[in-house]
């Protein structure tokens, strides 16, 4: 590893504009995609995450939309530092942040808000392609967010889900009503971390809700407030002060069963197994609310 962590070392260098040589390397939790470590050399810290060279584009969009949200000046997320290759491995290198336990909730949920309302004059999507879990997900920019989630959202997962032998007998009577489902709701592209569950955010040990492992785009802003409740909900003082800086529009608690139904056809071509069901029981209640 020795060989790997002088590359790094190399990589951030260059971007802090100083010499880092590293005095330590330890492995951290950091899911089940990638191998996670914290760097140093006595005084500074830096996050790593690393996986194998063929990996790199997901770094780099992971890094670029750690950017995106930075640079958005709302909420915290850590900053991005640098991406590249180290001998057969590719890596991310972000700012280290120490999680703690406190209950800044609702400063999470103000911060969050506030991100949402930076939006793109370009549409819907994003200036690349980037990753949800390991699946591609692509951004093309859309005038119409129907016409997003139709084609590059469900029905993508869709198409991969059939490779993959899955039965969705209902799934397009489902795309053909969402023109019904999201009759009257003309969200604006807001920026959005796109894959918000509780194991993506944090608060900091002073206090600072942060969130991080972005799948960045722009989209309707109630695909990170759905994806909250889909896991286990946020606790509750972040959606109080969410609805008081900016109010959900009349249908979110049918369309997160929409937006929801995406992360669980995703999980069903990741893992297999009862996400399926699931997904087809998401389904028949979209259908239902037609009716």
């Amino acid at each position: 590893m020795a060989d790997i962590w002088a590359d790094v070392a190399t990589h951030i260098s260059r971007v802090i504009q100083q010499p880092f040589q590293p005095e330590q390397t330890y492995s951290v939790g950091g899911g089940c995609i990638n191998q996670a470590y914290g760097i140093s050399n006595g005084q500074s810290t830096f996050f790593v995450k690393l996986n194998q060279a063929s990996k790199l584009a997901m770094f780099e969009a992971e890094l670029a939309g750690l950017k995106e949200m930075h640079d958005s000046q709302s909420i915290r997320v850590p900053k991005p530092i640098c991406t590249g290759l180290a001998g057969a491995n590719s890596f991310i290198v972000t700012e280290w942040l120490d999680l703690g336990s406190g209950g800044a909730w609702a400063a999470m949920g103000r911060d969050l808000a506030a991100m949402h309302r930076t939006s793109s004059d370009l549409g819907f999507g994003w200036h690349r392609a980037n990753t949800i879990g390991e699946t591609h997900q692509p951004n093309d920019w859309q005038d119409s967010w129907l016409t997003f989630w139709r084609d590059q959202r469900l029905g993508y997962q869709f198409r991969l889900a059939k490779r993959r032998g899955g039965s969705f007998p209902q799934s397009q009577a489902l795309l053909d009503v969402l023109p019904e489902i999201l009759a009257g709701h003309d969200p604006m592209p807001s920026l959005v971390h796109g894959d918000l569950w509780s194991g993506n955010a944090g608060i900091t040990a002073t206090g600072e809700p942060v969130i991080f492992d972005p799948a960045t785009y722009y989209g309707d802003r109630e695909v990170d407030l759905a994806m909250t409740e889909l896991f286990g909900r946020f606790p509750a003082d972040f959606y109080t002060a969410y609805e008081s800086a900016y109010p959900l529009p009349d249908g979110y608690s049918t369309r997160k069963t929409l937006y929801n139904l995406y992360h669980i056809l995703n999980h069903f071509n990741l893992f297999g197994g009862g996400y399926g069901s699931q997904a087809n029981r998401m389904i028949q209640l979209l259908l239902a609310s037609v009716k």
